[in-house]
């Protein structure tokens, strides 16, 4: 009788693919459609991420480079499931899933040479002529707010990731310069996290408190869930005089390109715009990745429906008076909008 029980268990048929690259099928538009990148800036992505990814086995079967970081970025373009991914371009759900933590470990390890806080006089002065050509602001390194990405309740510590709206979500920092790239990104905070507070705690708030002179060295702009510092200006809570509305207006229309980064940061990678179906600490890692590929595809001008870029020729920085008064945010605030908004 137990014999007739031990059936032979039916082994899954191995499917191995070819090593002919599936690109060569797609057009360029195809191909953004898909990954968000066209055949060059994907080599690109392949190259600088290449060394980190590349196999050391003689395995024919063995995923390139390309596959790799082809399956990456379509799991970031689409957030569908990993499942759905495989099934889609014929992998294995287990190697869609090793495969996006491959590319994701990648891009966080060369993150450095994409999202840089200007710190020399040259790019200093570059950030502040591209904010002064295009709203008239003076002196301005960047623009910071932060975004939240849903997630699946966790299982541990639930509570502190419910923000205010009442759903699960990672709360992420980030500054941005004039063209929408970001400079600056702290992504490891729950969802009931205050803006602030993050701010307050990141490394960023430590380099300016610490190395920044204010008006002199340049500003960046918050929004009113911000102190008003030295180094940090917030618009004014109840404009009465005209300079004060004036500058309100501008510190609107100039920071609005944080907001505008995040959007196009979510539309290009729907993986951030629906509810993430993976851990806190990796939904922050994804984050990170993302932001990397945001950066390159600005660079790199790949295309995305309705988005612009804006390009302004480098040229030296405004000058702005010297403030000899109390050195606060405040103060600051006040002598920037009567000199230039008066």
């Amino acid at each position: 009788m137990a014999a007739l029980l031990m059936v032979p268990r039916q082994r899954k048929e191995r499917i191995f693919r070819g090593m002919v690259s599936h690109l060569n099928n797609l057009t360029d538009n195809e191909m953004r459609i898909r990954y968000r990148f066209g055949r060059d800036s994907i080599a690109y992505i392949c190259n600088i991420v290449g060394d980190k990814l590349r196999r050391s086995t003689a395995k024919e079967t063995a995923l390139t480079v390309e596959q790799q970081v082809c399956i990456a970025l379509r799991f970031y373009a689409s957030g569908s499931f990993l499942q759905v991914i495989g099934d889609t371009m014929g992998y294995d759900k287990a190697t869609v899933s090793r495969a996006v933590n491959d590319v994701t470990n990648a891009l966080l390890d060369v993150k450095d040479n994409f999202i840089q806080w200007p710190k020399d006089i040259n790019s200093k002065n570059r950030m502040k002529c591209g904010f002064h050509r295009q709203m008239n602001f003076p002196n301005v390194l960047g623009c910071i707010d932060c975004t939240h990405i849903k997630i699946q309740g966790p299982s541990e510590d639930e509570a502190a990731f419910v923000n205010r709206k009442g759903f699960h979500s990672v709360n992420v920092q980030a500054v941005c310069d004039y063209e929408g790239k970001f400079t600056n990104i702290s992504a490891n905070w729950p969802g009931s996290t205050h803006d602030s507070h993050i701010f307050n705690t990141s490394n960023l708030c430590h380099y300016l408190e610490t190395n920044n002179r204010g008006l002199a060295d340049g500003l960046i702009l918050g929004d009113s869930g911000y102190a008003c510092r030295p180094f940090l200006m917030t618009p004014y809570l109840n404009p009465r005089e005209r300079h004060q509305q004036r500058f309100n207006r501008a510190h609107s229309s100039t920071r609005s390109i944080i907001e505008r980064a995040f959007g196009i940061l979510k539309r290009r990678f729907h993986v951030l715009h629906s509810e993430v179906r993976m851990k806190p600490e990796k939904v922050c890692r994804v984050f990170g990745a993302c932001a990397v590929l945001h950066n390159i595809a600005l660079t790199r001008n790949e295309p995305l429906e309705d988005v612009c870029g804006v390009h302004v020729q480098q040229d030296q920085p405004v000058q702005v008076p010297n403030f000899e008064g109390e050195q606060d945010g405040r103060h600051i605030r006040e002598h920037i909008a009567r000199v230039f908004f008066n």
